[in-house]
């Protein structure tokens, strides 16, 4: 759809209508299963969890249109926000206990998820659309996630850049300070030597120094690097982006998801990520009657906004909730005890094949997809072939 408008992460105008999504439960009757939703709906990380819980929305509202789960509709509570803070998430986590919720999308954000996790083992079935650190999920086997895990980021951008043959010479620029950008960097550069490429400079810098990338640069210029991969989050890659251009570096740029959002830095110049890659398994201009229908659905209940990865991610955790409800054979009368049971183990017999891809989950919850990537072209994401 070469025509939509330029793919813009969520930015400080989701934050806007927060507040017309937060008061708005998706239908409500006495015999409904109830979802909830939590995560970051105000503050700085707000188009994140606005993100998600409109996407909760839209497939909330299809399934419902289409009959339900086991012959009963789904409520959508109104959204717990935890500004991206774990304890406000675990305040919230009980909040939406005491109003009825029986089975948890979120939470969005990971350090959020891994308080909540601890309080939901084996309690009630929480699946993250976007909580991408390893200890979001390891507290209870009833917990599962959409996304891939930090160091699965980086084997799975090894093995994209490997098979599309985009490079072999790689050079990397990361925060080695920071857990994301740390986990991702560790497991691409474990993963290289299995699929044949050479970390030719390997640089570093600190969360405290991260506004002057000039020495990085130069040597990733001296190393004769063919892929310059940026595990890092959009504001750093901008600052990034701006200074390779002004020594003419020439290189691929390979970002993953924490790069999602670059177009909508503040006084980024977005001609500078022209063909920039980015690991994701969501692009909005994808043609696809499902992702378009989404799309559609999306920007009518956000005033024109584009979807990202962490609204379709939470489109699909809720389409995966129907699918493993329906083989449990779950009813909205059983206890979240017994509903978390009986999902926990038919997880492990669906197949979600929606706007992420195809995708399986294994006994530990870690999702199962193949590897997707986008590229940035004339300010729109489309997926590489």
């Amino acid at each position: 759809m070469k025509n939509i408008k330029k793919v813009l992460c969520l930015t400080a105008a989701a934050a806007m209508v927060a507040s017309a999504v937060m008061p708005t439960a998706v239908f409500a009757e006495e015999e409904t299963f109830k979802i909830g939703v939590i995560g970051p709906m105000t503050g700085d990380y707000a188009q994140y969890g606005v993100g998600v819980y409109l996407g909760a929305q839209v497939a909330v509202e299809e399934i419902n249109a289409a009959g339900g789960i086991n012959g009963y509709q789904i409520e959508l509570l109104d959204a717990g926000d935890d500004m991206g803070d774990p304890e406000k998430s675990v305040n919230a986590y009980y909040d939406l206990l005491d109003n009825g919720m029986q089975i948890l999308c979120g939470t969005v954000t990971s350090g959020a998820g891994i308080a909540v996790g601890a309080e939901a083992a084996e309690s009630t079935f929480m699946f993250t659309p976007s909580g991408t650190a390893v200890d979001v999920i390891t507290s209870g086997s009833n917990e599962f996630r959409m996304c891939f895990t930090d160091p699965m980021q980086g084997v799975k951008s090894a093995e994209f850049i490997s098979e599309h043959e985009l490079g072999t010479k790689i050079a990397i620029i990361y925060d080695s300070m920071a857990d994301y950008n740390t986990g991702i960097h560790d497991a691409f550069i474990e993963a290289a030597d299995t699929y044949g490429l050479e970390i030719v400079a390997d640089e570093a810098y600190t969360t405290d120094s991260n506004s002057d990338f000039s020495v990085q640069l130069s040597k990733v210029a001296e190393s004769g690097a063919e892929i310059l991969f940026l595990p890092n989050y959009y504001n750093d890659n901008a600052l990034i982006l701006q200074q390779a251009a002004d020594i003419d570096l020439q290189a691929t740029i390979f970002g993953v998801d924490g790069m999602d959002g670059i177009l909508s830095v503040e006084n980024f110049d977005t001609s500078l990520a022209e063909d920039v890659m980015l690991l994701l398994s969501f692009a909005a201009s994808d043609e696809s009657e499902a992702t378009q229908s989404f799309v559609s659905a999306f920007q009518e209940k956000s005033d024109g906004l584009v979807p990202n990865q962490f609204a379709a991610d939470a489109y699909d955790v809720i389409y995966a909730i129907k699918d493993a409800a329906e083989d449990a054979g779950i009813t909205p009368d059983m206890s979240n005890e017994d509903i978390s049971a009986a999902m926990t183990a038919s997880m492990l017999n669906i197949e979600c094949d929606r706007l992420t891809g195809h995708t399986t989950w294994t006994e530990d919850g870690e999702c199962e997809k193949d590897p997707k990537a986008v590229v940035i072209k004339n300010g729109v994401y489309e997926f590489v072939d």
